[in-house]
């Protein structure tokens, strides 16, 4: 007996997912899901592994309710879709889009297997505002200036936007047996467990999540959104990444809100700037590994393993960016602001290519997608579209003076600085011999001195701009 088939990719949810309620629609009897799972595409994101395996044990129980199995393979995807053709698996199959240049790709190789061998299928747009293409300038060449780009694009939402029916399902909480291809998804390395404390990788978790922040966060969220010691953001980004919410939903959430006052539009644009992203990346594939702005190829870009090293283990002897570097090891997560002040730390302070910092986020975020991650980083760096100019420096002392002024997010990563008084804790260096005794930390050994001193760091980094621009 033949199948109808979805083909699951980062969409575990039920809710706003136009590929599984086809699926539940269909006529069929049997029906089934499958996630073919590439070991390429996760080589070098080891924390999402863990938030891919807990979220596929949670949707399989969630599935099962609905008499949707769930089979996870570890193959390549066009072999194992020849295999399911050729042994007469399926007769129809349905998935949502990806909002991934990389998975396009595949997705079109498998639409023409599909039709060489008369197979239904059906593609749905649900994991972006507007697809793509859709948002051009008026000549069709694609934007690269945020504010104009979002400025079409979402006018163009809320000229098409259509409402996604709500659908509830019954309780999902029962037993299923491990399984095996699920398991071996898991990081090889135990420190992903630590996860657990901070994530519940499911669909209900992220409706609640949302559905506190438009209630509580989102009117303070322009002045709140700054601050990394509270809860000011919303932290769907995980979420939003594996599908666990669409981003359909949280826009209609906020369109819901009477009173559309600055911390909206705020929170808004930060939906925005997700879609521009991925619409940089679908127009300009090449800057996943190259500069976007040309004139950067001829940068002085300094190759030192050590100081990358304490980098990534928040040794640097400035204690916002360490605090912000051991909270992504050890949650998967990073506040948005202290990304920023992290990388600049690391392409302008040490000269460091900022591929080198896109490359330990994409293995420790688990909120990492391609064209976030990429375009925040060449942002950052100065390389990118409608970045930010290169002669800007954040200083690691003044940002941690202005957005955690009383030091609770410094205190809470690094607790070896916990006694140190508020006016050295953002440059715990000026502290004299005793009163470092006094406070029990000694630097150079509790803690690091700087590993370079910020004046000569962005002295430097602005004379190899200056040389650039020769």
């Amino acid at each position: 007996m033949t199948y109808s088939l979805v083909w699951l990719k980062d969409d575990f949810r039920i809710s706003n997912n136009q590929a599984i309620s086809a699926l539940i629609d269909d006529k069929s009897t049997k029906k089934k899901a499958i996630y073919i799972y590439d070991q390429n595409e996760y080589f070098f994101c080891e924390a999402q592994k863990w938030w891919l395996a807990k979220s596929l044990e949670i949707f399989k129980k969630k599935l099962e309710n609905l008499n949707i199995s769930l089979d996870v393979i570890h193959e390549n995807t066009s072999k194992i879709f020849k295999k399911l053709i050729n042994s007469n698996s399926f007769s129809r199959i349905y998935w949502n889009k990806s909002c991934h240049i990389n998975e396009n790709a595949i997705e079109t190789n498998i639409k023409k297997i599909l039709n060489d061998n008369n197979i239904f299928f059906k593609e749905f747009e649900a994991n972006l505002l507007n697809p793509v293409e859709k948002v051009k300038k008026n000549d069709g060449t694609p934007f690269k200036v945020f504010t104009h780009y979002w400025k079409n694009a979402e006018q163009i939402y809320l000229k098409n936007n259509n409402q996604f029916k709500e659908k509830n399902y019954k309780n999902y909480n029962q037993n299923l047996p491990k399984d095996k291809n699920i398991e071996a998804i898991y990081p090889k390395k135990d420190w992903y467990k630590k996860f657990e404390k901070y994530w519940e990788p499911s669909e209900e978790k992220a409706d609640k999540i949302l559905n506190n922040f438009i209630k509580s966060s989102i009117t303070n969220y322009a002045i709140n959104r700054d601050i990394p010691s509270i809860e000011g953001t919303s932290k769907l980004s995980p979420y939003l990444k594996f599908g666990q919410i669409s981003v359909h939903k949280i826009m209609q959430k906020c369109l819901e809100i009477k009173n559309k006052k600055i911390g909206y539009r705020k929170y808004v644009n930060e939906i925005g700037w997700r879609e521009f992203c991925h619409s940089l990346l679908h127009n300009f594939p090449e800057m996943e590994a190259n500069n976007l702005r040309k004139e950067f190829n001829n940068f002085k870009w300094i190759k030192n393993e050590k100081l990358l090293l304490k980098w990534k283990k928040g040794l640097t002897g400035y204690p916002i960016v360490d605090a912000g570097m051991r909270e992504l090891y050890e949650t998967g997560w990073m506040h948005n602001r202290v990304r920023m002040i992290t990388a600049s730390f690391l392409v302008k302070h040490l000269r460091i290519h900022w591929l080198e910092g896109e490359k330990y986020f994409r293995n420790t975020l688990l909120d990492f997608n391609i064209a976030n991650n990429v375009s925040g980083w060449q942002w950052v760096a100065g390389t990118g579209a409608d970045a930010a100019p290169y002669f800007r420096i954040f200083n690691p002392i003044l940002q941690g003076e202005k957005f955690d002024r009383n030091g609770d997010y410094i205190k809470k990563w690094c607790p070896e600085l916990k006694h140190v008084p508020n006016e050295y804790l953002h440059k715990p260096w000026e502290m004299s011999e005793e009163l470092q005794k006094e406070k029990k930390i000694i630097l150079g050994k509790t803690y690091p001195f700087p590993i370079v001193k910020h004046e000569e760091a962005r002295k430097s980094a602005l004379r190899a701009f200056q040389e650039l621009k020769k």
